[in-house]
């Protein structure tokens, strides 16, 4: 099973999982890497990186609770949210280790994250536009 198509289990693990790092790795910055960080200026790069992954780990997990109530675009949901934590994880890994002094070899994932980002809010805005066409019948009652 790929992070595109995960099942509910996998990505609400996956979910935690980011979310969880973006704030370890945030707190990690803003403490015990503060002097390396500011002796190297990738602070701001630093925080970016912190920012976009937790940000996108709320957003994947807002797709995976709205998945679970509409059956119909579950998986449409669950394949969002699995590209945002692909860009997530690359966009903000590559900024984490380049930050650091890592090889300049990642530098290249970096907007191979922010296109898997783009992907997810891309097919987000099909899917919204897909569904204005053909709302939902109100429910039976």
């Amino acid at each position: 099973m790929s992070i595109l198509k995960p099942g509910p289990a996998r990505l609400a693990a996956l979910v935690a999982l980011t979310g969880f790092t973006s704030v370890l790795l945030g707190a990690l910055g803003a403490h015990a890497l503060k002097d390396t960080l500011l002796a190297r200026g990738t602070t701001a790069a630093w925080e970016t990186a912190a920012h976009y992954q937790l940000a996108h780990a709320l957003a994947s997990l807002a797709a995976l609770a709205w998945s679970a109530a509409a059956p119909d675009h579950a998986l449409a949901l669950r394949r969002i949210a699995g590209w945002w934590l692909l860009g997530a994880w690359l966009f903000a890994g590559s900024i984490y280790v380049l930050a650091l002094g890592g090889s300049r070899f990642l530098g290249p994932v970096t907007p191979l994250g922010g296109l898997a980002l783009l992907t997810g809010w891309t097919r987000l805005t099909v899917l919204a536009f897909k569904l204005g066409r053909n709302p939902a019948p109100p429910p039976a009652g």
